[in-house]
This record gives structure tokens, C-alpha cells and sequence, in this order.
């Protein structure tokens, strides 16, 4: 099969545009807010989001770009999973939004259907640990969804407006 991933992906960018624009609409306080006692503030969700495509495209999957990031030590230092000191605002996380999804972009440009087969290992991380480029690029899209469908519950339940996802 010839051709790039990015067919398999189209409304990805529509999804980083919704969240991105929602993400900077948001008021420090309404990013602050927790949805549950056990969970992150909604700023440290977003930025474990936008951090972890970085660790799983550039740290697991070995591809450039994290240095175009604030997030060049994602696996080691992610907002919620290691930082929830270094709070982010509106706009810093629409900026952290746009420069990881610009690593997705160039995924979805690059890879192609033949290419998500191949195996990247990291022995360093343990002797089993195997993913393949598609097993990586899938996580990454399902991560987002996740978080994004976090993001909508919260603000649903804030009474304000969700992001429209599923518009065709």
C-alpha cells in the first residue's frame, strides 16, 4: 500500500483545532478546577496530553521534534504524571497544543501503512518492550481521545460549551 497514514487520521487535526481553541478560552481558574478529588486539575490533564505525544512519538517511537516543544524531557517530566507545580495557563497550553500536534502532523505525513509494521524496541526499558510504529501511533490518537472526552465531561457538567468533536 502506497501513500501516507494521514488518511487513516482525518479528523485528528479537526480534534487538536477543538481542543487547542477550547483549551484557550479557558480561564486559569476554570483550568484549575479538578473533576474529582482523585483526578488532575484540567491544566495538568491537558499538558499530560499534549507531553505524552512527545514521549510516545519522540522517546518511544524515536522521531525528532521534542526539542520544538516545552516538553524535551517528556519521560521525565510531564505535567501530572511529574509536575503538578509548574502550572500552565490558556494560552501556554494552546502553544503546547500546536508544537506536539506539529510532531503528529509530521507522522501522519511521513509513515506510511507499510512503515507501521516495523518494530522499535528499547531494551533499556525493559528486555519484552516491542511496539510497532502503528501500535504507537494508535496509542497516541486513543490518549487524545480519552483526555479530550475528560475535557468535554468537565465542561458539560460546568455548563459550558463541549467541544463538537463529531461534526462531520
Amino acid at each position: 500500500m502506497t501513500g501516507t497514514v494521514r488518511s487513516a487520521f482525518i479528523k485528528w487535526p479537526h480534534f487538536n483545532a477543538q481542543l487547542r481553541d477550547t483549551v484557550a478560552g479557558l480561564t486559569d481558574e476554570q483550568l484549575a478546577a479538578q473533576p474529582s478529588p482523585e483526578r488532575w486539575p484540567m491544566w495538568a490533564t491537558i499538558g499530560h496530553l499534549a507531553c505524552q505525544r512527545v514521549f510516545s512519538l519522540c522517546d518511544a517511537a524515536n522521531e525528532p521534534g521534542a526539542e520544538t516543544t516545552p516538553f524535551s524531557d517528556a519521560g521525565n517530566n510531564c505535567p501530572g504524571d511529574d509536575d503538578l507545580e509548574h502550572v500552565l495557563g490558556p494560552q501556554e497550553l494552546a502553544s503546547a497544543l500546536d508544537s506536539t500536534f506539529r510532531i503528529v502532523e509530521d507522522r501522519l505525513d511521513t509513515w506510511t501503512f507499510d512503515s507501521l509494521d516495523e518494530e522499535i524496541r528499547h531494551p533499556e526499558w525493559g528486555p519484552d518492550w516491542v511496539r510497532t510504529r502503528g501500535a504507537i501511533l494508535q496509542r497516541v490518537f486513543a490518549h487524545d481521545v480519552y483526555h479530550m472526552s475528560e475535557l468535554n465531561e468537565w465542561l458539560g457538567r460546568s455548563g459550558l460549551p463541549e467541544m463538537a468533536l463529531w461534526n462531520w
